[in-house]
């Protein structure tokens, strides 16, 4: 007989929703009981499902997984609350507010080796960013040259009382919230950055964390990404262009609940010699979602085959969250301003 393991999902929105459809589907795993504070005291659902209101609560229940989809100020403390309670952890993106946060993670996660966590990068597992992973990675359009991202929406939205718009609860504004995802893309396809320049903006919204961060990057080997992270994106964009000595990639639209992000293509396109530019391209179109999926049974997998988690380790959570800290120090007046803790 298979081994059920029991999993709390600490953060009932919508996305600790999508992750409880898709860990009830892997044969594995079972979701016994949940948290968020918009339940209504403590009880059971009639999926037999416990529900509580505070994650000390949900803590108490026999549990094997808990899977973290809180608010970024409470994202460290019940991800180490997890792990000092002998359960293997998956965390959402941010790993917390601050790159303090997530070093306060590892120092516990360091205590309980046999424990497995993971945080939730979810655009790495979209297949037109496998794709071009593996594209890369084969060498069939050489190596990559540059790249140049956008990724923006119309508004930080104020869910749950206002917290994404606030400094003390979020940590950061759209760059932290949505533009870490393609801060962390970047680092899949190059490694690590190790120069940044930027200029990071709050000026449209006014919000006490930002609408705009601009940066330009230069890694290891000076290969140079150029990244605009936005919320006065009026018409919601996700593109990432990667330029290599054979050919060109190109990441369009993006697959998302909203689908305000458009069709999700990847571009594959061969350089061409002519002036005029390549006359060869491929269109691939993508029509379902995995990534969610594919995230969550990754996991799942790891801790049945007591595996090594393959990515969104601490180390990735720790690595793009310094990146993202990098850029906000970079601009010296935004870091003055808000006084931003060096990385």
């Amino acid at each position: 007989m298979k081994k059920i393991l029991r999993v709390g999902i600490a953060g009932y929105g919508v996305v600790g929703k999508i992750r409880h459809q898709f860990i009830d589907q892997h044969p594995n795993l079972k979701t016994v009981a949940v948290c968020d504070k918009t339940m209504k005291g403590r009880g059971v659902m009639p999926s037999g499902i416990k529900y509580f209101r505070h994650y000390s609560d949900l803590l108490q229940v026999p549990l094997d997984i808990l899977f973290v989809s809180l608010p970024n100020y409470l994202a460290a403390e019940v991800t180490m609350a997890g792990l000092e309670k002998g359960l293997h952890v998956f965390c959402e993106k941010p790993p917390g507010r601050t790159v303090s946060d997530i070093k306060n993670v590892i120092k516990v996660e360091k205590k309980h080796p046999h424990l497995k966590l993971k945080y939730g990068f979810n655009h790495r597992y979209h297949d037109s960013v496998k794709e071009a992973y593996r594209i890369i990675q084969s060498k069939a359009l050489g190596e990559i040259v540059n790249l140049r991202g956008i990724y923006g929406k119309s508004k930080i939205i104020p869910f749950s009382g206002g917290w994404r718009s606030r400094r003390r609860f979020a940590g950061g504004g759209i760059l932290l919230d949505q533009g870490i995802h393609m801060v962390d893309l970047m680092r899949l396809f190059c490694g690590e950055f190790v120069e940044v320049k930027s200029f990071v903006s709050n000026e449209f919204w006014e919000h006490d964390v930002e609408d705009n961060a601009y940066a330009i990057m230069r890694d290891e080997k000076r290969r140079v990404a150029i990244l605009h992270s936005t919320a006065t994106q009026w018409q919601h964009r996700f593109i990432l262009d990667i330029a290599l000595t054979k050919g060109a990639l190109s990441l369009q639209g993006i697959l998302s609940g909203s689908k305000s992000y458009g069709q999700e293509r990847l571009y594959v396109i061969r350089r061409s010699e002519k002036n005029v530019g390549s006359q060869e391209e491929q269109i691939i179109n993508y029509l379902e979602d995995n990534s969610w999926k594919d995230e969550v049974y990754e996991f799942a997998e790891a801790i049945v085959n007591n595996q090594l988690v393959k990515t969104g380790t601490s180390h990735d959570a720790l690595m793009t969250m310094k990146l993202v800290y990098k850029i906000y120090c970079s601009d010296l007046e935004w870091k003055k301003r808000f006084k931003i803790e060096e990385v």
